[in-house]
């Protein structure tokens, strides 16, 4: 299976794995799943940490990119037709983080298991999204 890690999973593969319930854990360990990366994550990462709302214990942002490439992991393109048909995603219960959006609705496009522990997802199940916490 593919799964596309959200940014708050990104953060914790690669420095605190046991944040992850059993459920994500079992996933990222297993040799049959591929994980992939948005660059929407490494702008994310970026921006927050450039408007001191993230600190990385031991790297920068421009690190990131490097540790998912030593561990394997797949950055995926962020495509026109993604970008393009965002708007047909509904903002459902006040959710409306433009990164958790994007990725949600690549996720959904993309037919990826979505690693995150985000409470609102449940709701986005029914228009197609996979979850994995």
């Amino acid at each position: 299976m593919r799964l596309l890690l959200d940014t708050c999973s990104l953060i914790w593969a690669l420095q605190s794995p046991d944040k992850f319930g059993v459920e994500a854990r079992q996933a990222l360990e297993s040799v049959e799943n591929s994980i992939h990366v948005s660059p929407v994550s490494f702008w994310e990462i970026s921006l927050k940490f450039a408007l001191g709302k993230l600190r990385i214990e031991g790297s920068t942002p421009e690190e990131i990119p490097v540790f998912v490439g030593q561990a394997g992991w797949h950055v995926i393109e962020l495509d026109v037709a993604t970008v393009s048909y965002f708007h047909r995603l509904p903002t459902i219960s006040g959710h409306k983080d433009p990164f958790d959006l994007l990725l949600i609705w690549t996720a959904i496009r993309e037919k990826f298991l979505f690693v995150s522990k985000d409470r609102v997802l449940p709701e986005y199940e029914r228009m197609g999204l996979i979850t994995c916490k």
